[in-house]
């Protein structure tokens, strides 16, 4: 595989755009980097820094690393959906590949596999067969990647385009119809309190075994199909980028442009349809994938067209492996292989002689460093793990 950060720091913009089904696009390998450096344990660097004696700054951050309580959207509510939505533009440079060059039948046969196995990889990260079978968790994190890769998947490879946005949109108009006006069976009105809604008393009916909020599930049923959404509006992005007829700068444009108005319709709806990540409210798919266009269109601009790559290049090692870097992660206690480097009296010296909450801070640090010191790593090594 070639390296992607071989090309000129300096290539200026040109009217043609870089983009191609041939092409890779290193600013999404960049920014699928940046998804998981938070996931991977950096949020608990902003964390340590809400703890030290930082101001204002410092707790406003350590805010926006945690997830809202309930209602309501900051930084670390965008972190799994922006993820969702670069499967969504991910899948259309492999699939429209595969399509053109195999056919259909070995696009679906690839669909088909990847799901299969991340969602298998979902049930191990959550503890796998280990325990009785009433603890093992159906729905979760990559499951729900998973779902939203195989439904996303099939309609990318059999509807065209115009047909994609109108199941979107149906997708989402009768999630937000049936979550506000079909209230929860002994409830006498619509709700969107946590556990009195129709999303959460379904899991609590129809979701089996382990419910990772007690009789409910962020991950659950009927929140995976507003996910679907997210995932198609990254399909949506996707095939802007890969548009012959678009410029650079119009893809770029074209992005925020699209973000705006996606957010704007976003926070209106929030209005009268909250915006909840546990549900994966129709107003929080707009809200997270306006952020998400803004991101796509930021990091774009400043590494495939202006070239500015070395800043990028930590994000794009773990941006190259992220499914195996998440699952190492999860095997793999980094935080207290910190603790053992820098921690006890290393700790306790920097909060005596700096500033308290300094050890904690260090160590956080320590765990993320060694994340990225094994991306790079499997970089150069150029182990590079595909399902």
């Amino acid at each position: 595989m070639a390296d992607p950060l071989s090309a000129s720091a300096s290539a200026p913009p040109e009217t043609a755009s870089r983009v191609s089904l041939g092409s890779r696009l290193v600013s999404l390998d960049a920014l699928r980097g940046f998804d998981m450096f938070w996931i991977l344990g950096a949020d608990s660097i902003g964390h340590a820094m809400g703890e030290m004696q930082g101001g204002p700054v410092a707790a406003s951050l350590a805010r926006q690393l945690d997830h809202v309580a309930w209602e309501g959207f900051r930084f670390y509510d965008l972190i799994f959906p922006l993820f969702v939505f670069m499967v969504g533009i991910s899948l259309v440079f492999s699939l429209q590949r595969i399509v053109a060059n195999e056919g259909k039948g070995a696009a679906i046969k690839r669909i088909v596999r990847r799901s299969v196995l991340l969602y298998l990889l979902g049930v191990l990260v959550y503890g796998g067969f280990s325990t009785p079978l009433e603890q093992i968790r159906l729905l979760g994190v990559l499951q729900r990647i998973a779902l939203c890769y195989f439904a996303t998947g099939l309609l990318f490879v059999f509807f065209r385009p115009k047909t994609l946005y109108l199941v979107t949109i149906a997708i989402l108009v009768g999630y937000w119809a049936l979550v506000c006006f079909v209230p929860a069976p002994g409830q006498s009105t619509v709700s969107f309190a946590e556990g009195q809604n129709i999303v959460n008393w379904f899991d609590a009916q129809y979701l089996p075994w382990r419910k990772w909020d007690g009789d409910h599930d962020p991950e659950g049923i009927l929140s995976t199909f507003p996910a679907i959404a997210t995932c198609l509006l990254g399909v949506f992005a996707g095939l802007w980028m890969v548009n012959p007829e678009k410029s650079d700068r119009q893809k770029t444009l074209g992005l925020v442009a699209a973000g705006a108005g996606l957010l704007v319709l976003g926070y209106a709806w929030g209005f009268q349809f909250p915006i909840i990540k546990k549900l994966w409210t129709s107003s929080y798919v707009l809200v997270a994938a306006g952020w998400s266009a803004w991101l796509l269109a930021g990091f774009f601009w400043v590494i495939d067209v202006l070239g500015w790559r070395r800043w990028a290049e930590p994000f794009i090692w773990i941006g190259m492996n992220p499914i195996a870097l998440y699952l190492i992660a999860h095997f793999v206690d980094f935080a207290q292989l910190a603790s053992r480097l820098v921690g006890g009296p290393v700790a306790t010296y920097l909060d005596t002689h700096l500033t308290a909450g300094s050890g904690p801070f260090v160590i956080s640090l320590t765990s993320i460093l060694l994340c990225v010191a094994l991306a790079r790593l499997m970089y150069v090594k150029k182990l590079f793990i595909r399902l």
